[in-house]
């Protein structure tokens, strides 16, 4: 098996493999095309790349001899038409919501896994990217907060007198708003969480948060621990629990979403102008459509005195160890699609195989997929 990593377009700092990751590749006698300089935004020389096992060459050489195309983001529209039907594209393409791609990869005939929907199960969390860029997002909101903040997080007693720990609000506690917690906790802020997840609760708490319940939200076990669409009731009292709340905290941190839909409102215009001027608002949502009603994706927004920013890769803003995240979890993965003597193995016997690929043979395999892609 051939496999191609390609360099990252646009504003991507992160690299899908990392020479470690390529070392393990090549021992599993799996040949690595690295695209020249893929890894200089990642702090990573072609020499590292090199001497782990790779061959630097050219985007073009790649798209001509690798079996498998490897990168991070989307292909953009150019790409897509050197990919062969013989070939294997893996990214992280968000195929719930980018449905006009996968329809492109249908009618091509190309086969494609998406690494955001390798299927959320114990075996696969070592395969995990959502749940790692989370990790980071998480932690990298909270240390932004804090810089952009008027006043200091912890509580300090000094001659001068008491000043008060600031007071953060964590909208949605999956993985990115469990680290945010854990870390505003570390800073000594005072930390509320709300979540529709009951069950959330409990790890809330377990990290020293107070956790703001609201009665009456809808769960589906079939939704694989991520929050579904609740009840207009539910909405009403959700949004005036989370007005009252955010009217009390200097800082608030989005970060709850829904796969394939736009992120659920939560933060109103008016709630945002009830918060206390100097207030900071991060939205880890931007990027579809956001928490906060005034969040625009990868910009910062003032307004009435509260800077509002949204960002939807942070993970970007940490490469190397993002990228050291994502390789690892890149790895863990390719392991099941590489066969006896590195030669390349579709296994569709294996769930994880099979709910990470998208388009095969001009077919959608993934379930998620499919049933939205049928909706249309």
């Amino acid at each position: 098996m051939i496999l191609g990593l390609l360099k990252e377009h646009s504003e991507e700092t992160r690299v899908a493999l990392l020479p470690e990751n390529v070392k393990s590749l090549t021992e599993l006698k799996v040949k690595v095309l690295v695209e020249e300089n893929s890894g200089e935004k990642a702090f990573t020389s072609n020499q590292l790349y090199t001497e782990a096992g790779a061959e630097i060459t050219s985007r073009k050489t790649i798209f001509n001899k690798a079996e498998v195309l490897l990168q991070i983001q989307p292909p953009e529209e150019s790409d897509i038409k050197k990919i062969k039907e013989s070939q294997v594209w893996i990214s992280a393409f968000n195929p719930l919501w980018d449905t006009s791609l996968v329809k492109e990869f249908l009618e091509k005939g190309i086969t494609t896994f998406s690494l955001d929907s390798i299927p959320r199960t114990s075996q696969a969390q070592a395969m995990d990217i959502l749940s790692s860029m989370a990790t980071v997002a998480g932690n990298k909101a909270v240390l932004e907060a804090a810089l952009r903040l008027p006043t200091f997080f912890p509580m300090f007693m000094t001659a001068a007198g008491t000043i008060r720990p600031a007071n953060v609000l964590i909208l949605g506690a999956g993985v990115a708003g469990l680290q945010a917690i854990a870390t505003a906790k570390r800073l000594g802020a005072q930390v509320e969480a709300f979540d529709v997840r009951a069950a959330a609760g409990e790890e809330v708490r377990s990290l020293g948060a107070k956790f703001v319940e609201v009665e009456g939200a809808s769960e589906d076990k079939a939704a694989g621990g991520y929050a579904v669409e609740q009840t207009e009731d539910f909405k009403k009292k959700q949004q005036q629990a989370i007005d009252d709340h955010a009217a009390k905290s200097n800082v608030v941190i989005c970060t709850a979403q829904i796969p394939g839909r736009k992120a659920p409102l939560l933060l109103s215009k008016e709630a945002v102008e009830r918060m206390k001027p100097g207030s900071v608002i991060i939205d880890l949502a931007s990027s579809t459509g956001g928490n906060c009603e005034l969040s625009e994706d990868n910009e910062t927004v003032k307004h009435k005195g509260i800077t509002i920013i949204g960002q939807s890769n942070y993970a970007a803003q940490m490469p190397l160890d993002a990228s050291r995240m994502f390789g690892k979890n890149v790895l863990n993965f390719l392991k099941l699609i590489i066969g006896e003597e590195g030669v390349l193995n579709l296994n569709f016997e294996d769930d994880i195989v099979k709910g990470t690929c998208i388009t095969h043979q001009k077919e959608i395999y993934n379930q998620r997929v499919k049933s939205v892609i049928e909706k249309i």
